[in-house]
């Protein structure tokens, strides 16, 4: 590469910041929303500021920066937002949903002021504020999309099975996105929630009784190792998980003890590359980035082999491993009956 070249990627990587902060903007502020909902005809930067109840000069630079960025269109002083665009940044049931993806990356850099620190010290971000939780469970909602568009088309006998009923565990449940879309998919099911983090199990039982889901839907706050429930479930689930638990070998025990036989562990991830070559790739880069701000926070993300040797290390059989479209991996461990 050229030293001009090499010039010019390194600005499209600095416009790059520019453009994740539009992003997080327009989202925040519901501006791709109210673009979208306005259609074809979009609104001046003036209506846009009035709907938001936004200030109009800001708004209007938003607008010409979005425009610079490719985001928005602008003709005839009105602004427009593309359908694919607003597929990708709002529709969180699209596997391709990167919308929650934005403003985690952004929350989560408003913490970074300790980052050189930590590259120093090795002390960690501990604990993490409450607002990056919050902004992960956002993140999550592309990991469901995956599941249920990806993972579920991999697994037709696992389908049948739950559509039959049963009881499924979500282990480090979060807010309970997923448990409130599994109990609407498989109305059958009885799901049990495992989140360690008590603020977030505060959220999962408010949602869980918002979608009036209680009486299917039990939320218990308690460290995994120590989840018991013993030979009760057909489903342990751990969703973007193993890499944020203190004691994922130990979990990963737990989840399996908690199997009936015929059972399954089913644990979906996100991981490291394993070679240079996949260093290189879009996903690469931007898993790469991720695992910095997971070390800040005192966790990690996996390779693909490092996550099949925590099944090792729990005494448990290799896994089987799906790769995914999306580029997420499944990992598959089947209770004998």
């Amino acid at each position: 590469m050229s030293l001009d070249d090499r010039f010019y990627e390194l600005v499209s990587a600095l416009s790059g910041f520019y453009r994740t902060w539009v992003v997080f903007i327009g989202l925040e502020l519901r501006f791709f929303t109210a673009l979208r909902n306005a259609g074809a005809d979009g609104m001046t930067a003036d209506e846009l500021a009035e709907w938001a109840d936004c200030q109009p000069t800001p708004v209007a630079a938003w607008t010409r920066a979005a425009h610079a960025f490719e985001l928005v269109s602008i003709g005839d002083g009105r602004v427009a937002v593309d359908e694919d665009v607003a597929r990708v940044l709002l529709d969180e049931q699209r596997p391709e949903y990167l919308g929650g993806q934005f403003v985690s990356t952004i929350v989560a850099s408003l913490d970074y002021e300790g980052l050189l620190d930590f590259f120093r010290t090795g002390v960690a971000l501990d604990p993490r504020p409450a607002r990056y939780r919050r902004a992960v469970e956002r993140l999550t909602a592309q990991d469901i999309a995956v599941f249920f568009q990806e993972a579920l088309g991999q697994l037709p006998d696992l389908v049948a099975g739950l559509s039959r009923g049963g009881r499924v565990v979500d282990i480090h449940c979060g807010a309970g996105r997923w448990l409130v879309a599994m109990a609407r998919r498989f109305p059958e099911l009885d799901l049990v929630g495992i989140e360690f983090e008590s603020d977030t199990a505060e959220r999962a039982v408010a949602k869980v009784a918002a979608a009036q889901l209680a009486g299917r839907i039990m939320i218990e706050n308690r460290p995994v190792p120590a989840m018991g429930h013993e030979g009760e479930f057909d489903l342990a689930y751990l969703q973007y998980a193993l890499h944020q638990l203190e004691e994922p070998v130990e979990s990963l025990a737990a989840a399996w003890r908690s199997l009936r036989p015929g059972g399954r562990l089913l644990a979906l991830d996100w991981c490291l590359p394993s070679t240079l070559e996949e260093d290189r790739t879009l996903l690469g880069e931007l898993l790469w980035g991720i695992q910095i701000d997971e070390l800040y926070a005192g966790s990690r993300l996996y390779t693909r082999e490092g996550e099949a040797d925590l099944f090792r290390q729990a005494g448990l059989a290799e896994p089987t491993l799906i790769d995914l479209p999306s580029g997420a991996s499944l990992f598959l461990l089947h209770r004998e009956g």
